[in-house]
């Protein structure tokens, strides 16, 4: 038995968008991926920055923590440990004395910290600040002693563990990178600035004014010199200041070969000085 067959006449573009759908989604979505990769590319989302702002920011009383323990640590008198011990408590604890801190002092002799900064700073495995300090000793070189400072929650200051003796931070010899700048050729400024330099290093405020911008600020040195010579002019990067090397002496016959930062400003054809090495009134 022959089944009948009926033939129901359709629209073309329905047949060809039904047999092209597929296709138009798959080059639809992989469209969307070349999109997204090229944003990535050419116009990447702004990187998460995380700021340990423990790190960035000095802690100034941890400092001064490290600074006076250390004072107290390298200053000694052997006849009297007593005192030295009653010296480390606040920071070793009242039953803590020079044994805690491992520290046992010879039958004789004394030294003593005259003066103790912070040469370097980093953070440490646990949080705690890590602090080298230079110690100028009252007789015997320099010593550097490392210190750990760890702030507890209560916001309390400790010792993170035992000190020691370290090196000086690395240094490297004497550089001079003005001296690739080009030179100041115009014989104006160089008279300017060596005038203005002779001012200002002499405490003449009143004829430096004759040279300074309106409104610019100097500071001179308390104690006078006196400018010898002008042994260079150069540009610095910008055009608008210029470094200067003098040589200068003092009143106590010293001479000092000194390096000067000036902004200069061409004010009406004529050069004037905006700032001399430093602004007295900036932070």
């Amino acid at each position: 038995m022959i089944r009948p067959v009926s033939v129901r006449p359709q629209q073309l573009w329905r047949l060809r968008m039904r047999r092209e759908l597929p296709r138009a989604a798959l080059l639809a979505v992989a469209a969307l991926g070349i999109l997204a990769s090229a944003r990535q590319l050419f116009a990447p989302p702004p990187a998460k920055v995380i700021i340990d702002r423990a790190a960035a920011a000095p802690d100034r009383a941890a400092e001064a923590f490290a600074v006076a323990f250390a004072r107290r640590y390298l200053t000694y008198n052997a006849q009297s440990p007593q005192a030295y011990a009653e010296a480390l408590a606040p920071y070793l604890g009242s039953e803590g004395n020079q044994a805690a801190a491992a520290v046992q002092l010879p039958d004789a002799g004394a030294q003593e910290a005259l003066d103790v900064e912070v040469a370097q700073e980093r953070s440490g495995p646990a949080g705690e600040r890590v602090y080298t300090l230079a110690c100028a000793m009252a007789a015997g070189p320099t010593l550097y002693l490392s210190v750990a400072v760890l702030r507890e929650p209560s916001g309390a200051l400790a010792l993170a563990g035992y000190p020691a003796f370290v090196g000086p931070p690395e240094s490297a010899p004497w550089a001079n990178p003005s001296e690739a700048f080009p030179s100041v050729e115009a014989g104006a400024l160089q008279t300017v600035v060596r005038r203005a330099l002779r001012n200002y290093l002499a405490g003449a405020t009143l004829d430096l004014q004759a040279d300074l911008t309106a409104g610019a600020r100097v500071s001179t040195p308390p104690e006078p010199l006196q400018l010898q010579s002008l042994q260079s002019l150069r540009w610095l990067p910008g055009g608008g200041s210029v470094i200067a090397l003098v040589q200068a002496r003092d009143v106590h016959g010293v001479r000092y070969t000194l390096s000067y930062e000036l902004d200069v400003a061409d004010v009406g054809g004529r050069w004037e000085i905006a700032a001399i090495q430093m602004s007295p009134d900036q932070p």
